[in-house]
């Protein structure tokens, strides 16, 4: 991966990983357009601590802010997040296969046990 996608990555992740910036992006998904108010306004944060975690969307291109006079309005982009979309399903292909092989061989295992612990009969047999 080159470094320019790894920094992107990077990016979407640090974006994702708080959860008042999950709750703006997904406040976002619902609606075209909200104002910085409309977005944030039953967090318990401060207002520079908002526009700190605003910065971290904006740097990951996962939100589009459009200043208009004093009122700040934000968009979701949401094809900034692709990238680590794609990155995250490769990983889940990567492990659901490894899961398999696991399982299959758990699955020949009890087999291979259910076979040489059969119950034997009073006879011996």
């Amino acid at each position: 991966m080159a470094n320019n996608q790894v920094a992107t990555l990077d990016r979407s992740f640090v974006a994702v990983a708080h959860p008042l910036r999950r709750e703006i992006l997904e406040r976002l998904a619902q609606h075209d357009e909200l104002t910085v108010g409309e977005a944030t306004h039953d967090f318990p944060i401060s207002k520079p601590a908002i526009s700190k975690h605003l910065r971290v969307l904006e740097d990951a291109g996962a939100i589009v802010r459009v200043i208009d006079g004093r009122t700040h309005r934000l968009r979701l982009n949401g094809d900034s997040l692709e990238e680590a979309y794609a990155w995250l399903a490769r990983q889940r292909e990567l492990w659901e296969r490894k899961l398999d092989v696991v399982e299959e061989f758990l699955r020949q295992q009890q087999n291979a046990a259910g076979t040489l612990d059969t119950p034997r009969t009073e006879d011996g047999a």
